[in-house]
C-alpha cells in the first residue's frame, strides 16, 4: 500500500490558498481515514457493485411483470366489456 504524503497535502493546499490551520485539520482528516482501515479493495467494490446490480435487475423485472399484468388485467377487462357491448 503507497504511504501517504501528509506533507505534500498540506503543502498543496495551503499553496492553493487554504489557511494553514485548515489545511492541517484537512490533512490530519485524511490520514485518520487512511489509517482507519475501513477502505473497500477494487475487488470488494466490483463484488458490491455486482451484488447491486443483481438486486436492481430483479427488483425492474418484477415491475416490469407486474407493469404487464395490470395492463394484460386493463385490455381483458376492455375486450370483456366489448363482448358484452355487443351481444
Amino acid at each position: 500500500m503507497a504511504t501517504l504524503d501528509t506533507h505534500a497535502i498540506a503543502r498543496t493546499l495551503t499553496d492553493a490558498g487554504a489557511d494553514p490551520k485548515l489545511a492541517d485539520a484537512i490533512t490530519a482528516a485524511v490520514r485518520e481515514a487512511a489509517d482507519h482501515g475501513d477502505h473497500v479493495t477494487p475487488d470488494q467494490f466490483k463484488a458490491g457493485l455486482a451484488e447491486m446490480e443483481a438486486r436492481l435487475t430483479w427488483r425492474f423485472a418484477g415491475a416490469m411483470l407486474a407493469q404487464t399484468g395490470v395492463i394484460l388485467a386493463a385490455v381483458i377487462g376492455a375486450a370483456v366489456a366489448i363482448l358484452r357491448m355487443l351481444g
